[in-house]
């Protein structure tokens, strides 16, 4: 199971510190950033990846080292609404819905989500979101997806030897084995990111993708249109998030460094210091 040091959200950016408590920075108009009465939390995920006037709002969810779940923010449709899940591993936050991957590799949902296939999954080991589909990662190195497929964004049943994934508002990516990366949905997204190569884990925003590579750089694919991809000079990252149109790296000593749009102060976290 994966669990994120780092989450970005449509406009918002979150970081897990090391002594379980969390920063948040960026729009909060729903409340999305008052994460700071949270305590022993082993996981985040940040709603909302794309970025439009009907996405303004967004949620956070951070998964305690319990099994329980909080929530803050946008709640119109109960994707807040997590307090009763219990046995939980693994979180995730799509616009108006959030998952929850239970222990015994099962999938939970709250908010708006109408998709029965979700109840027939099992064996999952993890679980992204992307606006309208969720994709998850099994035991065997096979992935599933539901929702949204209007360009064949859920179209991962032949993916095999995975090991990790990422939804974006309407592309999936999907980290092989041998360091390459698979794609698939709106191709403007994602075009490029098939020649990477010792990438060691991957983020999907709402019109780009992101990959880490062995040697603590970043390579970046998609719309740049505010500067989200460049992300070429970054060195000594351990870990990646892409939001509506910015992404954020988690560097060896705890900072983090971000770069794209900065119209919410969602790349305010240069005083952070996570461990």
């Amino acid at each position: 199971m994966i669990h994120h040091l780092i989450a970005a959200g449509g406009r918002h950016t979150i970081g897990l510190r090391a002594d379980g408590t969390v920063v948040a920075v960026g729009a909060s108009t729903a409340g999305e950033c008052r994460t700071s009465t949270w305590q022993n939390i082993v996981d985040v995920a940040a709603g909302s990846v794309h970025v439009a006037r009907n996405t303004g709002k967004s949620h956070t969810l951070g998964l305690a080292d319990d099994g329980t779940v909080r929530a803050c923010g946008w709640n119109n449709h109960g994707q807040c609404d997590v307090h009763e899940w219990r046995n939980i591993v693994g979180v995730a936050a799509g616009w108006r819905f959030s998952v929850g991957l239970r222990g015994n590799g099962t999938a939970v949902t709250a908010g708006r989500l109408a998709d029965d296939e979700l109840a027939t999954w099992h064996n999952i080991t993890e679980i992204t979101c992307g606006d309208w589909h969720v994709v998850a990662r099994l035991s065997d190195g096979t992935v599933r997806a539901a929702g949204n497929n209007k360009y064949n964004q859920c179209e991962v049943h032949n993916w095999s030897g995975i090991t990790s994934v990422a939804a974006g508002y309407l592309h999936t990516i999907g980290l092989t084995g041998d360091g390459t990366v698979c794609a698939t949905g709106h191709p403007e997204f994602w075009s490029g990111s098939e020649r990477w190569t010792e990438i060691t884990a991957v983020a999907a925003g709402s019109y780009h993708c992101v990959g880490l590579t062995a040697n603590g750089s970043v390579v970046a694919a998609g719309s740049s249109e505010f500067g989200q991809c460049n992300v070429y000079d970054w060195k000594d990252i351990v870990a990646v998030a892409a939001g509506g149109a910015f992404t954020v790296g988690l560097r060896a000593d705890g900072s983090v460094v971000a770069v794209g749009d900065n119209s919410n102060g969602q790349l305010n976290t240069a005083g952070w210091c996570l461990f």
